[in-house]
């Protein structure tokens, strides 16, 4: 239902060079917030400037996984590389690891109880149409 609704979004707002990486990364954050909290979860989808676009997905787990407790630092690609090659047979467990891969930026943040009672976390990537063509193989 996550990568249906993306992909029309994103259709609809002239941003389909993006649906392909972007349905993918969503997938695999939408896949950990249902399997890792145990209440209720929501994608959102937000166009930042004319063709940059961030996906956040909340769930009611406050556990932010590592590394999307800290900024990305500029060396995060090949440490992200690094630790592909080491994991290129496992079965499962890579979701956060593809999207360090492939987004221009991620991150993650805690979410306090708050007037209207939300809490939990909030994970988002960002994409730009040139990075969304990364090929990982490459």
């Amino acid at each position: 239902m996550a990568r249906v609704t993306l992909r029309a979004v994103l259709s609809g707002h002239g941003m389909a060079e993006l649906a392909e990486t972007a349905e993918l990364l969503t997938s695999e954050m939408v896949t950990n917030a249902i399997r890792h909290s145990d209440g209720p979860a929501q994608l959102r989808v937000r166009r930042l400037c004319e063709s940059r676009l961030r996906v956040s997905i909340w769930d009611t787990n406050p556990a932010i996984p590592a590394p999307f407790d800290t900024p990305p630092g500029r060396l995060d690609r090949l440490t992200a590389l690094a630790e592909a090659a080491a994991k290129a047979d496992d079965t499962h467990g890579r979701g956060l690891l593809i999207v360090r891969l492939c987004a221009d930026n991620w991150g993650g943040y805690p979410l306090a109880d708050d007037l209207f009672g939300i809490s939990g976390k909030l994970l988002w990537f960002e994409l730009t149409p040139l990075r969304s063509k990364f090929d990982i193989a490459a």
